[in-house]
């Protein structure tokens, strides 16, 4: 993508590849995105060991997934474009009652990226571009809380005013009971500044190279704890909250941190003959900057804030494809890539975000309707790894999630560009 360049969506991959497009383009695109996840449970246990009862789940409802850019050939040599795309972007969405209820009910993360970015032929065969990016993320987490081992914990540091005993007495009696959970949903949003650059270098025998770099965006994410509480565990909370002087299991505002990775590529686009061209990519991206979010709510604990610990690592993705032009209106495209997952052992997958090594089969097509006008197909299948989870950290009911996911992703594109 970094080399292709064959419309304004370069603007995102490599902002240089404006320099390859003449007068002034539009282009609105659209992708279905439709991911499956099928967990089996493998011996899920509760706080203290025992078999943990729920059902195993799906998860993996389709979205739409728009962008949109403009590019503007200002003189012979200088180019002005912004883009508006949505970068990064979860949603996964379990049953009520799932054995892994305790780790994630629904995570919603989307994002907005503005991008404008300017382009300047400095020779003849090298191209420079740079952007910013104007980037909003708003999430939504959600997941039960085990009341019987939440109201058990309260009742150890309570310095003996009130006991197990008590909790079991409010109805609260054994581990797991889903009949007496009690919920917890996380939400906020950030809006932070990035930026990225390019360069693209014209090489003999109608062969390109791109380079691109797309930076890091720390986001400072502010937004609102709600806590709804079994009626038994309620006035637990209210009491040790007011001996305490800490907001336990209260509703109130929240922070985190969390940093979006930068990302570096460097892509060649070959011109084989009059129908072929040849596509390579190397993308490396740095997910190791997203290692442990940590919630820090309002009046809470110290040390004792709820976490997400991803662990992620950096990554790589390899591509190669081709573009077969069969006449002067249509061209075929097709590709395959091997993507490597950040996630880095069952013990740091979360059930909010389980994924594994991909490997991509695409395919599409382009057709020039006229002169101004071109439609652009395409669908990708992502073939994923199993992936194993045996997660004991990311739950404040210290439950265990021990199974496996069994997923796929089917994406379906569709874009319209406009010359003028």
């Amino acid at each position: 993508a970094a080399a292709v360049a064959e419309d304004a969506s370069t603007i995102y991959f490599n902002p240089a590849g404006m320099t390859r497009l003449s007068g002034q383009q539009i282009v609105i695109a659209g992708h279905i995105v439709s991911p499956q996840a099928d967990f089996t449970n493998a011996g899920s246990t509760d706080a203290f060991g025992q078999p943990l009862q729920g059902a195993n789940s799906s998860t993996g409802d389709p979205a739409l997934i728009p962008n949109f850019y403009y590019s503007l050939q200002m003189t012979d040599d200088t180019y002005f474009g912004v883009g508006v795309n949505v970068p990064f972007g979860l949603a996964t969405e379990y049953d009520d009652g799932w054995v892994g209820r305790y780790h994630a009910l629904n995570s919603e993360i989307s994002s907005i990226n503005i991008n404008p970015s300017f382009a300047w032929k400095a020779t003849e065969t090298l191209s420079v571009g740079f952007g910013i990016s104007l980037q909003y993320v708003d999430l939504s987490l959600t997941n039960n809380i085990d009341s019987y081992a939440a109201c058990v914990n309260l009742a150890s540091q309570s310095g003996g005013a009130f006991t197990g005993p008590d909790c079991a007495l409010a109805g609260m009696v054994e581990f797991g009971d889903a009949a007496t959970d009690s919920h917890v949903k996380l939400e906020g949003d950030s809006l932070e500044i990035g930026w990225n650059a390019g360069i693209m270098l014209d090489l003999k025998d109608n062969s390109r190279m791109g380079i691109a770099y797309r930076s890091a965006i720390k986001h400072n994410v502010e937004g609102d704890s709600t806590y709804t509480l079994y009626q038994g565990l309620q006035p637990f909370a209210d009491n040790f909250t007011a001996a305490s002087g800490f907001n336990v299991l209260q509703s109130g505002s929240l922070e985190a941190t969390a940093e979006l990775p930068d990302s570096f590529s460097v892509s060649f686009a070959g011109e084989i003959n009059d129908k072929w061209t040849a596509l390579v990519d190397w993308t490396w991206t740095g997910w190791g900057k997203l290692d442990v979010i940590t919630i820090r709510q309002a009046g809470g604990v110290p040390g004792q804030e709820p976490t997400l610990e991803l662990n992620y690592r950096n990554t790589n993705r390899y591509s190669v494809g081709a573009l077969y032009h069969h006449n002067e209106k249509l061209v075929y495209r097709g590709g395959i890539a091997y993507d490597e997952t950040p996630i880095r052992a069952p013990e740091a997958t979360s059930a909010r975000i389980p994924g594994n090594n991909r490997t991509w089969l695409s395919f599409g097509a382009g057709y020039d309707i006229s002169d101004k006008w071109t439609v652009d197909v395409g669908y990708s299948h992502l073939f994923i790894s199993d992936t194993e989870i045996n997660n004991g950290g990311a739950s404040s009911s210290n439950a265990t999630l021990i199974g496996s996911y069994e997923s796929s992703v089917d994406i379906f594109s569709a874009q319209a560009v406009l010359n003028f």
